[in-house]
């Protein structure tokens, strides 16, 4: 089969390996779809924590069982998804039910090798059931689970003001999980074309041009309140340094994005907020399902995201320009076939 590795920064290597075979409680599975994130984006440039080269990418996955090694719900031929998240299940995170932040969580794709080849054996209890939707929409789940997670960890309310900083596939979801919500989504960000989109695509209520109006110009959205839950998905230090200056008095703000390096504030205006800083990891199963749901009920417009397909034999090659930010790109996706 063939496999594509991150070798070491900046370099992508073909090879051709044997195929899996399954463990006891494992299902094979022939990948069909591999989408491209943030993650994969910083470790193939080297920017990306908690990450060893080489490495085999890809966590944002939609396959077909093709065998199961023991007892199952799942059946050959069905389509599913992956909570590529392989919690120990057995630290203080997973016995207080939150697998996502496992003390010693291996993430396909990240601390182990991942899904961009054409067969994967992952085991049963992280595949979820996918049958009802396309195999591109469920390439999807994954990112914009992190999304829904993010907005569930925030406790968004209706009619809320919530600010997201950064307009990227996971800024995109958590905008669109916050409107479903029935808060009032703002949207933040340096790339215009980005801000029309989230106009579109997650119907937010206003956007707002990064920069220095940019936070007069939440003070004249909010009546000089700010943002009571302000949502940063950038992974950039210097928004994630300034963001508190968006949150109200009372108020919320929840990282989503990760960077090697530090974040600092002033403490003086973090604690005359009486401000709660939140940090949101992942997702968990209850947000796949949730997901889904949104999925089948059509409230999520997913073949809009899709912006740029390769083939798995493309990557090596097509990488670097396929995520290209100047060609207004929002999700890259693999097709194995």
């Amino acid at each position: 089969m063939k496999v594509v590795y991150c070798q070491q920064p900046n370099q992508f290597l073909e090879r051709e390996e044997e195929k899996p075979v399954p463990k006891e409680g494992e299902a094979l599975l022939q990948i069909k779809r591999i989408g491209i994130c943030g993650t994969d984006i910083h470790a193939f440039y080297g920017n990306q924590p908690y990450f060893t080269y080489p490495r085999v990418l890809g966590h944002e996955l939609s396959a077909e069982i093709v065998e199961i090694n023991g007892e199952s719900e799942f059946q050959l031929g069905d389509y599913v998804t992956i909570v590529p998240y392989m919690e120990c299940g057995s630290c203080v995170a997973c016995r207080n039910g939150k697998p996502n932040c496992c003390v010693s969580l291996q993430v396909l794709g990240v601390h182990t090798d991942g899904g961009m080849k054409e067969f994967l054996a992952v085991p049963l209890s992280h595949l979820v059931k996918v049958n009802d939707i396309s195999l591109d929409a469920a390439a999807l789940i994954e990112p914009l689970s992190i999304g829904a997670h993010a907005v569930r960890r925030a406790e968004v309310k209706e009619r809320e003001q919530v600010l997201v900083i950064g307009a990227g596939p996971i800024g995109l979801a958590v905008m669109k999980f916050a409107a479903l919500a029935g808060a009032k989504v703002i949207a933040m960000d340096i790339n215009p074309e980005r801000l029309r989109f989230c106009q579109q695509w997650a119907g937010v209520d206003h956007v707002i041009q990064g920069g220095k109006d940019a936070l007069s110009e939440l003070q004249r959205l909010t009546n000089g309140d700010g943002a009571w839950t302000v949502i940063d998905a950038t992974g950039n230090q210097h928004s994630m340094n300034e963001a508190i200056q968006y949150v109200s008095h009372g108020g919320k703000l929840v990282f989503v994005g990760l960077i090697k390096e530090s974040v600092s504030f002033h403490h003086p205006d973090m604690h005359k907020r009486e401000m709660t800083v939140i940090g949101s990891r992942n997702a968990t199963r209850a947000d796949f399902e949730y997901v889904i749901s949104c999925m089948e009920k059509d409230l999520i417009n997913c073949e809009a995201l899709l912006t740029k397909r390769l083939k798995l034999t493309e990557v090596a090659q097509q990488f670097t320009e396929a995520i290209d930010p100047r060609t207004n790109v929002i999700k890259v996706i693999v097709e194995t076939e």
